[in-house]
C-alpha cells in the first residue's frame, strides 16, 4: 500500500512539475515573440543552447565518478528541433487560443494514431475521458479562437505531431536526464544550420535573450528531463490526455501572478479537464470493477 502511495505522488509531483514548465514555455515564447523582442530562429537557438549548458550541468554533477549508459538519439533530437523551431514561428502568426487548440489537437491526434497503429486501441473510457478533457479544453480556450493564418495552422500542427513524437519516444527511457540530455546535445548540428540560414535576419533585445534562456534553461532543459521522468508512470493514452491541463495552468497562472479574475469559464473548463483525464486514468480499472 506504501508503495503505491510512494508511486503515486512521484506520478502526480512528476506529472505536474512538467506541465507547468510546458505551461510556462507557452508564456515565455508569447512574451518573446509577441512583443517582438526577438525573432523565432534566435529564440529557438537560444532556447536549445541554454537547455544544453542546463542540462550538461546538472548532468555532470548527478553522475560524477559513474559510468554514462545514456545517449539520448537523433530520432529523439530531431523531433525535438522540429519540435522547437516550427512551435516558434508558429506563434509569430497565431493568437495564443487557436496556437494553443492546434498544438494540443495535433498532440492528442498524433499520439492516438500512433498508439493505435502500434496496435494498442483504447477501450470505450478511455476514448470517453479524452473526448470530455478536449471539450473542457476547447471550452476554455473558444472566446479567443479566430481564424488562423495557414502557415501558422501548418507550422503549429508540424509543431505537434513533432512533440508527439518526442513523447512517446521517451516511453521506454531508462535515464530519463541523461537521454533529455543528450537529445539536446545532439541538436547541436540542426541548431549550427539555422544560425547560418538566418544569420542575416537576427533581431535581438536583451529582454529576448532573457526570455530564450529561461525557456531553455528552466522550461525546456528541465521540465522536458521531469516529463521524461514521469513517461515511466503514464500510458501513452494518458501521456496526450494530460497534456490538455497547460492551459488550464496557464490560465490559472495568470490568476495568480497577472491578478487576473478568476472567471466562471475557467472554474467550468477546469473540472471538465480534470474530470476528462480522471476518466482515462481510472476508466480501466473501473471497467474491470464493474464486469466483476
Amino acid at each position: 500500500m506504501i508503495k503505491n502511495d510512494v508511486k503515486a505522488l512521484k506520478v502526480f509531483l512528476y506529472t505536474s512539475i512538467a506541465l507547468i514548465a510546458f505551461a510556462g514555455n507557452s508564456v515565455l515564447c508569447r512574451l518573446a515573440l509577441g512583443d517582438e523582442a526577438i525573432d523565432a530562429a534566435s529564440f529557438t537557438t537560444i532556447r536549445l543552447l541554454s537547455g544544453i549548458v542546463m542540462l550538461l550541468a546538472i548532468f555532470s554533477f548527478m553522475n560524477r565518478g559513474k559510468t554514462n549508459t545514456a545517449k539520448g538519439s537523433w530520432k529523439g533530437a530531431f523531433y525535438l528541433f522540429a519540435y522547437a523551431i516550427t512551435f516558434s514561428y508558429g506563434y509569430i502568426t497565431l493568437e495564443t487560443g487557436i496556437g494553443a487548440l492546434v498544438l494540443f489537437g495535433s498532440v492528442q491526434i498524433s499520439i492516438i494514431l500512433i498508439n493505435m497503429f502500434k496496435g494498442n486501441k483504447l477501450h470505450a473510457m478511455e476514448w470517453a475521458g479524452t473526448i470530455v478533457a478536449f471539450a473542457g479544453f476547447v471550452y476554455l480556450i473558444f472566446p479567443s479562437l479566430a481564424t488562423p493564418s495557414v502557415v501558422g495552422f501548418g507550422l503549429m500542427t508540424m509543431a505537434g505531431v513533432a512533440w508527439g513524437f518526442y513523447t512517446l519516444a521517451g516511453k521506454g527511457s531508462i535515464n530519463p536526464l541523461g537521454d533529455t540530455t543528450f537529445n539536446f546535445l545532439r541538436t547541436l548540428p540542426f541548431v549550427l544550420i539555422l544560425v547560418l540560414v538566418t544569420l542575416n535576419d537576427m533581431s535581438l533585445s536583451s529582454e529576448g535573450i532573457w526570455l530564450a534562456i529561461l525557456s531553455g534553461a528552466l522550461a525546456s532543459g528541465i521540465g522536458y528531463a521531469i516529463w521524461y521522468q514521469a513517461l515511466g508512470y503514464l500510458s501513452a493514452i494518458q501521456a496526450a490526455v494530460v497534456q490538455l491541463l497547460v492551459p488550464v495552468i496557464a490560465a490559472v497562472g495568470g490568476v495568480v501572478f497577472a491578478s487576473e479574475e478568476i472567471t466562471l469559464r475557467l472554474v467550468i473548463a477546469s473540472v471538465v479537464v480534470l474530470g476528462g483525464i480522471m476518466i482515462v486514468i481510472t476508466g480501466k480499472k473501473m471497467l474491470e470493477r464493474v464486469k466483476q
